[in-house]
């Protein structure tokens, strides 16, 4: 089997590799009309799992359950809100996404400018910004809801059912709660509550448009002490999973196969060690680097020496280090200026005692946090969204590090000059 690398944001087609099984499980849910919240750690694979479910649905994909086969015939929508600003672009948004859709555009009434003049055959021509530009100027503050009501409606009365695919909804959200700032604000609360309330209801009225909701960012970490978590409750939680060491050998040989070099079963083994968790970005991420350093050194075959390096030196280094920023960017988004730094500091703990944060150390954060206007909740709150993202997992006595390459590449970056919680002030 031969599978190229993997590039941008997010991979289809011949670079996207495995989980046909969670893709079976996800059209057996949307089959039987359930809502569905995709959670995993950072760099999971989320947006590409779901682009290419609706891959699979848009070419009536078969499947065999019970020993039958069956089809499963439906519309499907993808919409992206990570630069939504308002719930009024997200309207304009899967209203724009919809246009592809027969029928729906003639059931989308009171539509203001240059659209209500317009076939729906000239409105499938324009180019998507124009379109884009031309429903949000008919979207505001006011009417966003009846809008959005409108467009839901028609979805639900296309003839076959409608997969509703929205990407980046938690960011959205973190943006409505703080409105643009650090914190949570009493009126981005309000906008957070009224916008859930309004996905809730329609995902509740329209049984035949099932909605798949995934993101960079949990959204139960977003939405954690804001008393919202009712809001997305028709939402069944399912968590992505890393692959299987099994699966990620599979997935090198893959990629050795297309690009001819020579990577043997101990290779891949050691590579997988290091990784210790196999993040589908990370093990092509890893291959990656490897290959270049062979090409680099006029080589074909890997050794472990080869691996141990291009591991220290490409991943868990200073070059490695604009790859995995995107981590912070993320944790600095859900968490603020302030608990962020908290969360820098725990990590680093962890990082420079072997991986593990005691749960001495913990608490001394907990209470060092308290005399510093973190409350007790607070920190608490830093701990689950560093578990939900993939930095930490409980274990006995504390915390530890779940990814040996997160680990490694946190020491690299900040232990040099980091004074443990129990040294400090000595």
């Amino acid at each position: 089997m031969k599978l190229k690398k993997a590039g941008g944001n997010w991979v289809e087609g011949d670079r996207f590799f495995n989980r046909e099984d969670e893709i079976a499980w996800l059209i057996k849910r949307v089959e039987n009309g359930g809502h569905t919240l995709v959670t995993a750690q950072r760099r999971m694979g989320k947006t590409s799992l779901v682009r290419q479910l609706l891959r699979h649905l848009r070419k009536a994909h078969l499947r065999k359950a019970d020993d039958c086969e069956t089809v499963f015939v439906c519309e499907t929508v993808f919409v992206d809100v990570e630069d939504a600003m308002s719930p009024a672009d997200t309207v304009a948004e899967i209203a724009a996404a919809s246009r592809s859709l027969r029928g729906v555009w003639g059931r989308i009434q009171g539509w203001a400018g240059a659209l209500a003049t317009r076939t729906a055959e000239r409105i499938a021509a324009l180019e998507t910004p124009v379109l884009r530009a031309e429903l949000r100027s008919a979207v505001n503050e006011g009417n966003w809801r009846a809008k959005g009501d409108e467009v839901m409606a028609a979805l639900a009365a296309c003839d076959k059912p409608v997969v509703l695919a929205i990407d980046e909804l938690p960011i959205f959200v973190n943006r409505l709660l703080k409105e643009s700032g650090n914190s949570i604000t009493p009126n981005g609360q309000a906008k957070a509550d009224e916008y859930l309330s309004w996905l809730r209801k329609n995902s509740q009225r329209h049984q035949k448009v099932r909605l798949i909701v995934s993101g960079s960012i949990g959204l139960n970490p977003v939405l954690r002490g804001t008393g919202l978590i009712d809001k997305v409750n028709v939402f069944e939680p399912w968590e992505l999973k890393p692959w299987s060491q099994e699966t990620a050998v599979k997935c090198l040989a893959a990629l050795a196969n297309e690009y001819d070099v020579d990577i043997s079963s101990p290779v891949c083994e050691r590579m997988c060690r290091l990784l210790r968790v196999c993040v589908p970005h990370h093990v092509q991420w890893f291959f990656d680097k490897l290959h270049e350093h062979l090409r680099r050194a006029g080589q074909q075959e890997a050794t472990v020496a080869d691996v141990e390096q291009v591991f220290r030196d490409d991943l868990v280094s200073v070059r490695g280090q604009v790859v995995l920023e995107h981590y912070q960017d993320r944790l600095k988004t859900v968490l603020g200026p302030h608990r962020y730094q908290w969360a820098l500091d725990v990590l680093t703990e962890a990082a420079v005692a072997g991986g593990h944060l005691s749960a001495e150390s913990a608490a001394a954060y907990r209470d060092r946090g308290a005399q510093l206007d973190l409350a007790p909740s607070d920190f608490n709150g830093i701990l689950d969204v560093l578990e939900h993202d993939g930095y930490l997992v409980r274990c006995d006595g504390g915390h530890r590090y779940e990814s040996g390459l997160l680990e490694a590449w946190w020491k690299a970056r900040y232990a040099r000059h980091f004074t443990p919680i129990a040294k400090r002030g000595q």
